[in-house]
């Protein structure tokens, strides 16, 4: 497949293909004429380096990866990186979701203390009309 095909099957820019060619996750075949041929597994591959990516990981952290995947499991160095990753998505979800919580009281008191001042104020328009 060509570079295009690839894109557009993985969904993903083919800039973003070239960069991946540049960082050594993605190596793809060279016809005569120069032109990239890619497999057909090189889209599941594009796929899953979007996921890692998506997760958090660095280039790095993915050419490292990749292998280990491609051939059956991780190394126990990898497993523990991979932990060690979800421990800090996990403590990034936990402070979100206090913000959210914080924002959501913020957001109760407003309308509260909106629902009070339009009753008092209700109420002293009514005070005066008397």
């Amino acid at each position: 497949m060509r570079i295009g095909e690839v894109a557009a099957l993985a969904g993903v820019s083919v800039r973003a293909l070239r960069y991946y060619e540049e960082q050594g996750l993605l190596v793809p075949e060279r016809s005569v004429s120069g032109q990239r041929q890619y497999p057909h597994e090189a889209v599941d591959r594009v796929k899953f380096i979007q996921n890692l990516y998506a997760a958090g990981l660095g280039s790095k952290a993915v050419l490292q990866i990749l292998p280990c995947m491609e051939h059956g499991g991780l190394t126990d160095e990898m497993h523990e990186r991979l932990l060690a990753e979800r421990a800090r998505v996990q403590a990034q979800l936990e402070e979100l979701t206090t913000t959210r919580d914080k924002l959501d009281d913020v957001i109760r008191m407003g309308r509260e203390n909106y629902a009070d001042q339009a009753q008092r104020a209700g109420q002293d328009a009514c005070a005066t009309a008397s």
